[in-house]
């Protein structure tokens, strides 16, 4: 992976545009302690340049999973699908909450298939989620 420099205003104007949570599960930072990532929407293995209209703020674990990926599948229809783009995307047309705020339900074909292959509904994150629910600190506003 290549780590090329980002300038710091750049950075800091990419984490008020995502309001510090993560584009995909849309943790927040201050909830969950832990820095986000700066992520390519369009992976730099795949072209994409380190320009704020490519970039945005992902969770470590997201940031992860989506790797060098732009499409996965959609597990309803067995076809690839773009993943989600938090930048040019409303996350409400493509996600829902489920089981009180604790899970992460796909709408569109690409919203299933950033679910599935972010795993946007892993265990330790589904948990997490039920007590920030109870703490009043989840789902995020907007």
């Amino acid at each position: 992976m290549t780590r090329t420099y980002i300038p710091r205003a750049v950075r800091e104007r990419v984490r008020a545009q995502a309001g510090s949570r993560c584009g995909y599960c849309l943790s927040q930072e201050a909830v969950t302690g832990q820095p986000l990532e700066i992520e390519h929407i369009v992976p730099e293995a795949r072209g994409g340049a380190s320009v704020e209209v490519n970039l945005w703020l992902a969770c470590g674990q997201c940031n992860l999973r989506k790797g060098e990926r732009i499409v996965g599948v959609d597990p309803q229809t067995g076809t690839r699908a773009p993943l989600f783009d938090p930048r040019r995307q409303r996350w409400a047309e493509h996600f829902a909450w489920a089981d009180g705020a604790s899970v992460i339900v796909g709408l569109t074909a690409t919203g299933r298939a950033t679910v599935d292959a972010l795993d946007l509904n892993r265990q330790i994150l589904v948990d997490a989620r039920r007590i920030w629910v109870a703490a009043g600190w989840h789902p995020p506003a907007g």
